[in-house]
């Protein structure tokens, strides 16, 4: 089985490759590290390709741009995949701003470049599109909340579970990254319900993990422990810090990857999240990682929030777990938080 996996370097993409790369599949990296253009030195990812190249035997990277049509189609023409995982993105809602042109170009050019090679070269083959919760815009905003101590929280009992895949993607606050993503999605499910393609589109929120090369625009968890033991300060945008996000491992999420591939339902549509079990508040994720890492966290709060910025999201996992019951959350919230503070530990220890 061979496996291209775009964004290879970043938090999915090198979950993806260690995965799929530890069943003696050959794995196919694109990586061009644009990250560290997006947000410079902080977010470079050549340590996490460094590393899969001394730990993953049969992965083989190219340093290519999703946007260079001509050479994607060579790649694969060339490689002719069984299953494609898109990571590669502009990931900020608060970067693509700045960078409006760019950003729709990586993040809606270059998945339609994707689609279109694979239905030229490998139709058979899976393809997960790695999307976001951000498709919605600030739609989730509209729910019924209800102030708790720590937290906001849904104030319906219907609401429980948290947003699902009925939520309307038009007539919103998107920002120009969840606009450039909401192109991307759709296209991608056309391909899968025009052409049938073996298209999943998968709707991310706040994934996470030891890999994740987190910055202040993009990675909450991992941005915030590497604030919390590495000094400097962390800024709180609005909501009085009570804002809630479920959070999901980076494993977890290439579980979900595996079982859609094994048996592919084209064009569909899945919210990927830790649900509620594995959902916090910013208050309360900076007690647990100040408790976990026994370092104080140098905060401030900002009373303006970011624009269009949930409120509370929690990702309903319903349908996917009804679709393919064979999976479920593994990691928990407190092991995930484990993880990234022992990684940032290890870091530091290398630093000296």
């Amino acid at each position: 089985m061979k496996v291209l996996i775009t964004g290879s370097s970043g938090l999915i993409g090198s979950e993806a490759v260690t995965h799929f790369g530890n069943k003696g599949y050959d794995v196919i990296g694109i990586d061009n590290n644009m990250r560290r253009l997006f947000f410079g030195e902080a977010g470079d990812t050549r340590w996490n390709l460094e590393r899969l190249k001394l730990t993953t035997k049969r992965f083989k990277h190219f340093d290519a741009d999703i946007r260079d049509r001509p050479k994607i189609e060579n790649i694969f023409r060339e490689q002719r995949f069984d299953l494609i995982v898109h990571c590669a993105a502009q990931p900020s809602h608060d970067k693509a701003r700045d960078i409006p042109v760019l950003d729709f170009e990586v993040n809606a050019l270059g998945t339609v470049n994707l689609l279109e090679a694979t239905r030229q070269y490998c139709p058979d083959a899976a393809f997960i599109l790695m999307s976001t919760n951000k498709v919605y815009g600030d739609a989730p905003n509209e729910i019924p909340l209800k102030e708790m101590e720590t937290r906001y929280d849904y104030a319906r009992a219907e609401d429980f579970e948290g947003v699902n895949e009925s939520c309307r993607i038009d007539q919103t606050l998107h920002s120009l990254f969840g606009a450039s993503k909401a192109a991307a999605d759709l296209v991608a499910q056309e391909y899968g319900r025009y052409f049938g393609l073996n298209v999943g589109v998968f709707r991310g929120g706040c994934l996470t993990g030891p890999s994740h090369s987190g910055v202040e625009l993009h990675g909450f968890l991992s941005y915030l422990v590497k604030v919390t033991m590495r000094g400097g300060v962390y800024s709180v945008f609005g909501y009085k810090g009570k804002q809630v996000r479920d959070n999901i491992h980076s494993y977890d999420v290439v579980r979900m990857i595996e079982e859609f591939a094994a048996n592919p339902r084209p064009g569909e549509v899945y919210n990927v999240g830790g649900g509620r079990q594995n959902s916090v508040s910013m208050i309360e994720a900076i007690n647990q990682i100040e408790e976990m890492s026994g370092c104080k966290l140098n905060w401030t709060y900002v009373e303006e929030a970011r624009r269009g910025d949930h409120i509370c999201y929690i990702s309903d996992l319903r349908k996917f777990k009804a679709h393919f019951p064979n999976w479920q959350i593994t990691k928990s919230l407190e092991s995930i938080i484990e993880e990234i503070v022992t990684a940032e530990r290890a870091r530091a220890l290398e630093a000296v």
